[in-house]
């Protein structure tokens, strides 16, 4: 937009300039023509005076030495005919074509114009005069002057006002930027404010400061938009921390109580009563998950933090011998990441030993900057990868597996917080690719 600006601009001022260059240039051609044109013609006057008494005398010496000495002089042409167009006296080589201007001035008129003088041409011009008084003509006189002079007189002008034009235009251009860049300011500063938003800075606010005052009001009103919208968010994840921490204790108070009632059920009560444990474990599974969450997003999970890799996948590699599944690790030796990152790991494990059937395996890589847990099970279609990290979701085939729907909600979380970027990938020819993406020089290895 703000090339735009500065095109739009600079396209008015180019025609603003070259309204006021072109004319005054052209103006000026035609100032320094008419001026040729009278200095000439006073000559040709002259001429013509000295050419009718030439004719009285029946002499014309004395008009032969003065246009001789004309010519010489300016590097003119001159030509002196009688009545009848026989040449009475010429000096200098005539080029142009004399016929228009000698019947011009056989008919009792004067050359009252001449073509516009430019820096390229014309290079000569002709005068006619007629000689004589009254209606008692006496013959023509023909001057053909050249327009050196005038024609550099015009460049010079011409060039100066190319110059100034060119520095106006550069000033303007100048101006222009700077004006697009005040107007654009707090549009800039908003798209600044947005994208940080966007990214997770939810403190981010824009600086009203130059700028159209509509646009500043717009900064001001989106400041006081996201202060409310980042309240109302803050109350809410207040709202589901304290909730979730609220109801920690009365479920794990219910849960004893159970387990404290199950010596006097009857043997036809114990199904029932197994399954309201499963569904008070699961509440409290899903309680400590948005508990996780709520401390995610309000930014308590270190993220500058680095811990070892290798010991918690060694842990991980008990629960998978233990459930009949393969944990391969390549990662190298001494290798840490980011804490978040580390839990993300935990929760891809996690899903992988509950979805991946026996016999199946689990592989864990950290190369270049990008850690990758990558299983043979099920797998994800297309549209449920797209929506697998939204909260509560679960796949329809895993309406059975014990689970909350918020453990990639979580881990795409833990991933924002340490810039590091989450995706969920196919695997060939089945199964389930977790990658994370961390950011530059995220990712610690130690000397072996």
């Amino acid at each position: 937009m703000n090339s735009r600006l500065v095109v739009t601009f600079t396209t008015l001022i180019v025609f603003l300039i070259a309204a006021l260059a072109v004319p005054l240039g052209l103006f000026y051609a035609s100032h320094r023509t008419n001026r040729l044109l009278l200095d000439r013609r006073a000559d040709a006057t002259r001429f013509a005076e000295l050419a009718d008494q030439s004719a009285r005398d029946a002499d014309h010496s004395a008009l032969s030495a003065e246009i001789e000495r004309y010519s010489e002089l300016y590097g003119a042409a001159v030509r002196v005919l009688g009545r009848d167009r026989k040449v009475l006296a010429e000096a200098g080589r005539m080029t142009a074509d004399t016929g228009a201007a000698t019947r011009l001035a056989l008919s009792g008129r004067t050359t009252e114009d001449l073509p516009v003088i430019g820096p390229l041409g014309p290079r000569t011009v002709l005068l006619a005069e007629p000689a004589g008084r009254d209606a008692q003509l006496s013959g023509v006189v023909l001057l053909q002057v050249r327009t050196d002079n005038a024609r550099t007189d015009v460049a010079l002008v011409w060039g100066a006002l190319a110059v100034g034009a060119l520095i106006a235009l550069a000033y303007s251009v100048l101006a222009a930027r700077r004006l697009a860049r005040w107007i654009l300011r707090p549009v800039t500063e908003l798209d600044r404010t947005t994208r940080a938003i966007a990214e997770g800075h939810l403190d981010a606010r824009a600086h009203p400061g130059n700028g159209p005052s509509e646009l500043r009001r717009l900064e001001e009103r989106f400041n006081a938009m996201a202060d409310a919208v980042s309240g109302a968010l803050e109350r809410q994840r207040a709202f589901v921390a304290d909730a979730s921490h609220e109801l920690r204790t009365p479920l794990t108070v219910l849960s004893l109580r159970l387990e404290n009632l199950e010596p006097h059920l009857r043997e036809e009560g114990s199904a029932e009563y197994e399954e309201t444990l499963a569904e008070l474990d699961r509440l409290a599974l899903l309680v400590e998950d948005l508990l996780a969450l709520a401390r995610v997003e309000a930014g308590a999970v270190a993220a500058t933090a680095d811990t070892d890799l290798a010991p918690r996948l060694t842990g991980w590699r008990e629960v998978y011998t233990a459930r009949g599944l393969t944990l391969d690790v390549t990662i190298p030796a001494g290798a840490s990441v980011p804490e978040p990152v580390a839990r993300i790991a935990d929760i891809a494990l996690d899903n992988a030993q509950k979805f991946v059937p026996a016999g199946g395996k689990v592989a864990v890589t950290l190369d270049d900057g990008v850690l990758r847990i990558a299983d043979d099970g099920p797998g994800l279609g297309e549209e449920e990868r797209a929506e697998a990290q939204g909260r509560f979701w679960r796949s329809g085939s895993h309406a059975n597996v014990p689970g909350s729907g918020l453990g990639l909600a979580i881990a795409a979380e833990l991933a924002r917080a340490c810039g590091a970027t989450l995706s969920l990938l196919p695997a060939h020819p089945h199964g389930l690719v977790v990658e994370v993406g961390l950011s530059s020089g995220r990712q610690n290895q130690s000397p072996q």
